[in-house]
């Protein structure tokens, strides 16, 4: 009656590129400039002008590897061969090397098919990454917040100890645990941000763990050492809407403190 509902839908379609910058002295030499493009909870087949716009941005973007933090599509149960269209042919777009976690909205049945679009993924295992010589490791935990099947030992058993890694999961929930295996860098979705804020950007309810801290809801945070960041992901849940909340994709730069 107010027009409100549009207008959200509206909101939701406005998908923007944020920046984040990460400097630390344990980045590797080689790594220095390393970038990271951050795509999650990209709800394909309910956000399908957000998906539109999303494909027009991965058209100007420069960046090292792409990572993608699950939730690939909107409900969490049905056929999901509309999704796995919309993401081919996002993933055409996108240069390789991709990553990805399944979220709770997904299916390991999907697995086998998002990894023939050419998107390794990490369901708790790890990858590493070589630059001039050096490395930097990449894991991924299967569905921590609804599965539950997320397993850090078994996803850092072959990252070394004194090495530069980074988590990607779903949900956030797991940070003290990953701070605790030695990740330096973590990076998740799922909170949405709220989606629906007051103005602010402050959300009237977090998707998460009830324990959850709020400034881990979304943006840049960090734990202990650890770096974080919680994307308020580039598509909707639920109701295709967004208010003070602006969808996002994020684009990580790995710098060397001196």
């Amino acid at each position: 009656m107010t027009g409100l509902f549009w207008r959200g839908c509206k909101n939701a379609e406005q998908v923007a590129v944020r920046h984040n910058h990460i400097r630390t002295a344990e980045l590797p030499e080689a790594f220095d400039g390393f970038s990271i493009l951050h795509l999650s909870d990209l709800h394909c087949d309910m956000s399908e002008r957000a998906m539109t716009r999303l494909a027009n941005l991965l058209t100007d973007l420069r960046y090292d590897i792409c990572v993608l933090t699950g939730d690939f599509r909107g409900k969490t149960f049905g056929p999901y061969e509309r999704v796995l269209a919309i993401v081919a042919d996002l993933s055409k777009k996108i240069r390789t090397p991709i990553y990805g976690v399944l979220g709770n909205h997904d299916s390991i049945r999907m697995v086998l098919d998002l990894e023939k679009l050419g998107i390794r993924m990490l369901v708790n295992e790890s990858d590493k990454i070589e630059r001039g010589g050096q490395y930097i490791y990449v894991a991924g935990v299967d569905d921590p917040h609804y599965y539950r099947a997320d397993n850090l030992e078994k996803a850092s058993d072959r990252i070394p100890l004194d090495a530069f890694s980074i988590l990607l999961s779903h949900t956030p929930e797991i940070y003290r645990q990953a701070a605790h295996a030695g990740f330096r860098l973590f990076l998740c979705g799922h909170t949405h941000g709220g989606q629906i804020c007051l103005p602010g950007g402050i959300p009237l309810t977090l998707s998460s763990s009830s324990t959850l801290p709020r400034r881990l809801g979304a943006g840049s945070w960090r734990h202990h050492t650890m770096f974080g960041y919680t994307s308020v992901g580039a598509g909707s849940s639920v109701v295709p809407v967004r208010f003070n909340c602006p969808p996002e994709i994020t684009l990580h730069h790995l710098e060397k403190a001196r």
